[in-house]
């Protein structure tokens, strides 16, 4: 089959390149726009960008999605079906039956769980053993369109966002195969989703990161993993911002006192121990205000930090 591909993040190219590699063709990609990127803010292409000009293929990076020569720009493509894999902006109504098959989605959760942007880390912050990828049919209302196909895949209690989105990026391309297979032979069968039992993934943001350590040591791990590698889990150290990029619930389900939240239990060279509401955390690999990251070892070399301290939130 013609396919039709939206996508801009690294999550969306093994399905590029599944696709690129299979029977199918790829009449053209749509992606966002090149932005600034890193911190010299230089303007480089999104890794969907770069794989599709590497293979040769059309690209086409709308500002917006509405006006009438975007629709004219799809047409010309003549694709039987549009592939959507985290493009990252909501496709109008109008555009998604261009396709002759329509548009179908390649999404990060068990729908109808995790409907939205950020369903990976709401997973992992949320502790959940269990996520996946479905396919499903791209429609008005925000991911609740018919589900096609599912793939599930466990997520381990150390397990960071990162590691579980890549593991499911590579089982969505290989399902969406399947998929577009089933589709071209007309032996694919959708099932509606069952709104009542639909939960949401909103966008992430910076201000999420800030640790309470008034909750449990599991509750914070899973902060911790679940917002790397962006937006990050912090808190401060001496009134100096501390990222926490690596944990380890050392004491789960039990209180830890005589500790108030957030202090220092003991410093070696492998951990810094803190007390948390239940139980108490381990900090493994940490980032300071304004330097790279490290292991505890370089850290307690370079830094005061001793037991007794708190860590707090300002």
């Amino acid at each position: 089959m013609v396919v039709l591909f939206f996508g801009t993040p690294r999550f969306a190219v093994p399905t590029l390149q599944h696709l690129l590699g299979s029977s199918h063709t790829v009449a053209g990609v749509v992606t966002q726009p090149d932005r600034p990127r890193g911190r010299g803010q230089k303007v480089t292409f999104a890794p969907v960008k770069a794989l599709a000009v590497e293979h040769q293929i059309p690209v086409f990076q709308p500002d917006r999605l509405k006006p009438p020569e975007t629709a004219g720009t799809l047409r010309a493509w003549n694709a039987d079906v549009g592939v959507v894999a985290a493009y990252g902006r909501i496709i109008p109504e109008h555009l998604l039956a261009i396709p002759r098959l329509g548009m179908i989605n390649v999404h990060a959760s068990l729908l109808p769980k995790y409907r939205g942007a950020a369903p990976v880390h709401r997973a992992v912050m949320n502790g959940d053993a269990e996520t996946g990828v479905t396919i499903m049919r791209v429609v008005k209302e925000l991911d609740a369109g018919a589900m096609i196909a599912k793939v599930t895949r466990p997520i381990s209690p150390d397990d960071t966002s990162d590691v579980v989105e890549d593991a499911l990026s590579e089982l969505g391309a290989k399902l969406l195969l399947t998929v577009l297979d089933e589709m071209a032979a007309g032996s694919a069968r959708e099932e509606p989703q069952d709104d009542s039992q639909a939960t949401y993934a909103p966008r992430l943001t910076k201000e999420e990161g800030l640790i309470d350590w008034s909750e449990s040591a599991t509750t914070i791990h899973n902060r911790v993993r679940g917002l790397y590698p962006w937006p990050h889990a912090y808190t401060y150290l001496h009134g100096k911002r501390l990222i926490l990029l690596r944990t380890q619930v050392v004491l789960a389900g039990r209180e830890a006192p005589p500790y108030t939240p957030g202090t220092v239990v003991s410093v070696d060279t492998n951990a810094i121990r803190v007390a948390t509401g239940q139980g108490e955390i381990a900090l493994i690999e940490l980032q300071p205000e304004g330097k790279r990251a490290m292991r505890v070892h370089d850290f307690v070399l370079g830094h005061q930090v001793a037991p007794g301290d708190a860590l707090s939130q300002s």
